[in-house]
Order: structure tokens, then C-alpha cells, then sequence
């Protein structure tokens, strides 16, 4: 184990129900490292295991076998579970069951004032944690006034409260539309990179996961694959082979290559793709392998010069391109 590893998973199983008829082994052997200030990105499918997982970063489960170990402490040390439980603070997937209290300011104050803190205290971390998450002018609201992603903010700002060192999002975004996952998210984003917190992201959004520098894939209870975000994605029949969706940019960017554009790895947002096909100096075919009628390996349709003005075009709007496709 490196010297910068903040938490420590070596050869981790676990069973729900054990020595029961309905015995289910969630997680078989897994050893992982997520390093102080890192964002590291849990991908899977339903049942891949990726929530057990993480409910064992701060003990809420214990391992069957194996050991978790948090700041060198280990999750199975009754006397170690309270400062391990503040250290790692978690965000689950329904904002409602998290929101306790009449108004915003009460419901981020919770936390801090069960550890007993100064008043003063209290109400300094509550408006660092609100401001952190750009909630602070609705302090006074009751929650059931918000938006899906602004009761999410709440939430976590009532864990940023506890001034935790790691942040672990269980899907905390799948509830949400897209605007609000895109709240949650940028929040997420800035803390990681303005106050340097460790995140665990635990998430079956691919395009989510791309915001992490590192991405670990699950797959019925195993790590099947790890790496850089950047490296993580392409290919998108393996991805689907282990119940993920491959994303619709990423599926486009892995048909032009197979065109003969060289595009780098890791691309998975329309955002990505565009200023990869539009960069200065980009590589590409002559106008001719892109306009006629030959269809790409695997595309089952036309040429994508014929409809939508091109890659570029098709990936801002892919169901106007013919290479796209959801």
C-alpha cells in the first residue's frame, strides 16, 4: 500500500445473509487504494456491487472477510467507527430521506450540533457549507421548496458541515433530471478542486464519471478494470459487456476513429468530442472519405457527411448525423 492511500480495501468480501438460502456474495476479493485528494470515479451495473462497496468506507457495513482501513484506522475497531464516520461523510440517493429539519440553515446545522459545538461554531461551518455549495441565500427556506438538485446541495452541505476529509456520493445523482445532476456535480467538482477533499463517486453514468481522475469498473462484485478517466472509456463493446452504456459521444468518437480521425481516449461528452474535432492542427480524412456513401464499420447507415454538416454537427446534435444514435 502507497504512503498517500487515505483508504486501505485488502481482499474484501462480503455477504448479505450469511449461511441463509438467500446467501448473496456482493463482493468477491476486492482490493482498492483511494488516495488523499483524489476523485475517484465506482462504475457499474445494478448489482455490480458498488453500493456495498461503499457503505463499507465508513462502516456502515463491515467486511465478511478482508479489511477496510481508514487514515490507517480500521473500520472493525468499535473505538475507531465515530472518528472514521466523520471522516468520511456520505450522500445518498434520495435527498428526502436526508433533510431532517424545518429550513435549510436548521437542516445543514443538524450535524455540528449533535457533536455538541459552540453555537459560534455551528454557525460558521453551516454558511462555509451552504456558500460552498451556492445555497446560501436560501438558508431560510424549508426544503420541500427546492428543486430536486438544490435539496441534494442540502444534503451535502450538511456533510460538508461535518468537515469531513472524504466525501462518498452512493448514486446521489440518479434520482435527479439532468439540470440537477449538473448542480450536484459542479458542486462536487469545485469542492474537489478549490478545498482539495477527497471524492468517491459512485455512479452507472459514464459521462459523470468522466469528471474523476481516476475510474475504477465493477462487475458482479469484482474491480474488472481501473485506470485514468481519460483512458477509461473507449471501446464501447467491452463496456457494454459488463452492463454499462457506453456513452452516445463516446460510441461516435470510437466510429470516426474507425474513419481515420485521430481523436484522443477518454472521450465521452459532446463538449469533449467538439473541441477534439475542432482543435488546431486535428488530424482527419479529405473531404472525401467524409461525404459519400460508404458506411462506417459496424454502422449499419449511411455516411455521416450525408445529413447534419459533418462530425462536428453530428456531435452537437447526433440524431441529426447518422453516426450517432442513443
Amino acid at each position: 500500500m502507497t504512503g498517500d492511500a487515505f483508504i486501505q480495501i485488502r481482499q474484501v468480501h462480503f455477504v448479505y445473509h450469511p449461511g441463509q438460502p438467500d446467501a448473496v456474495e456482493a463482493l468477491r476479493g476486492i482490493d482498492l487504494e483511494v488516495r488523499r485528494g483524489e476523485f475517484l470515479a465506482v462504475v457499474g451495473a445494478n448489482g455490480s456491487g458498488k453500493s456495498t462497496l461503499a457503505r463499507l468506507l465508513n462502516g456502515l457495513l463491515l467486511p465478511t472477510r478482508g479489511e477496510v482501513r481508514v487514515a490507517g484506522r480500521s473500520t472493525a475497531d468499535p473505538a475507531a467507527r465515530g472518528e472514521i464516520r466523520r471522516l468520511v461523510g456520505m450522500v445518498f440517493q434520495n435527498p428526502d430521506n436526508q433533510l431532517v429539519a424545518p429550513t435549510v440553515e436548521e437542516d445543514v446545522a443538524f450535524g455540528p450540533e449533535n457533536l455538541g459545538l459552540p453555537r459560534d461554531e455551528i454557525a460558521r461551518r453551516v454558511r462555509r457549507a451552504l456558500e460552498a455549495v451556492g445555497l446560501w441565500e436560501r438558508r431560510a427556506d424549508p426544503p420541500h421548496r427546492l428543486s430536486g438538485g438544490q435539496k441534494q446541495r442540502v444534503a451535502l452541505a450538511g456533510v460538508l458541515a461535518m468537515e469531513p476529509a472524504c466525501l462518498v456520493l452512493d448514486e446521489a445523482t440518479a434520482m435527479l433530471d439532468p439540470a440537477g445532476r449538473a448542480e450536484v456535480l459542479d458542486a462536487v467538482t469545485r469542492l474537489h478542486r478549490e478545498q482539495g477533499i477527497t471524492v468517491v463517486l459512485i455512479t452507472h453514468f459514464l459521462e459523470e464519471a468522466a469528471r474523476a481522475q481516476r475510474v475504477v469498473v465493477m462487475h458482479r462484485g469484482r474491480v474488472v478494470a481501473g485506470g485514468p478517466s481519460a483512458e477509461a472509456f473507449d471501446g464501447p463493446d467491452w463496456l457494454e459487456a459488463v452492463g454499462l452504456a457506453a456513452p452516445p459521444m463516446g460510441r461516435l468518437a470510437d466510429r470516426l476513429r474507425r474513419r481515420g480521425w485521430r481523436l484522443p481516449s477518454g472521450i465521452v461528452t459532446v463538449e469533449q468530442l467538439v473541441a477534439a474535432l475542432l482543435r488546431p492542427g486535428s488530424p482527419a480524412p479529405g473531404a472525401g472519405d467524409l461525404g459519400g456513401g460508404s458506411a462506417a464499420p459496424g454502422s449499419g447507415g449511411p455516411g455521416m457527411g450525408q445529413r447534419g454538416g459533418g462530425p462536428a454537427a453530428a456531435a452537437r446534435n447526433p440524431a441529426a448525423g447518422g453516426v450517432g444514435g442513443g
